[in-house]
C-alpha cells in the first residue's frame, strides 16, 4: 500500500508528518530518516485501526496542497509499507 505523505521541516530541525489521505494521520521525527519511519509506522497504524473497525483503508489523496505554516519546507513523497501479515 503506498500513500502521499508530506514532510514539513520545522524550524526546531524537526520534521512534523502528514498523511492527507488518512484523516488524522500526523507523527513526527528527529530527522528526516525518522520521520519517514515513523510516516510508516503512522500508516500501519491507522490500518489497524480501520480494520478494528471494520472499515476499509482509504484510496491515496492525489494531488494534494501543502501549507508551511512556520514550517521551513516541505517534501512530499509517496511512501509504500508492506501490510503486515497476520499473526497466526
Amino acid at each position: 500500500m503506498t500513500y502521499t505523505v508530506v514532510f514539513l521541516r520545522e524550524r526546531d530541525g524537526r520534521y512534523s508528518v502528514l498523511v492527507p489521505a488518512l484523516p488524522g494521520c500526523a507523527t513526527w521525527g528527529d530527522d528526516l530518516a525518522h520521520a519517514a519511519r515513523m510516516a510508516k509506522e503512522a500508516i500501519l497504524a491507522y490500518q489497524d485501526g480501520m480494520e478494528a473497525l471494520g472499515k476499509p483503508m482509504p484510496e491515496d489523496a492525489a494531488p494534494v496542497e501543502v501549507d508551511l505554516q512556520d514550517a521551513l519546507e516541505a517534501f512530499v513523497c509517496r511512501v509504500s509499507v508492506e501490510e503486515e501479515a497476520p499473526v497466526a
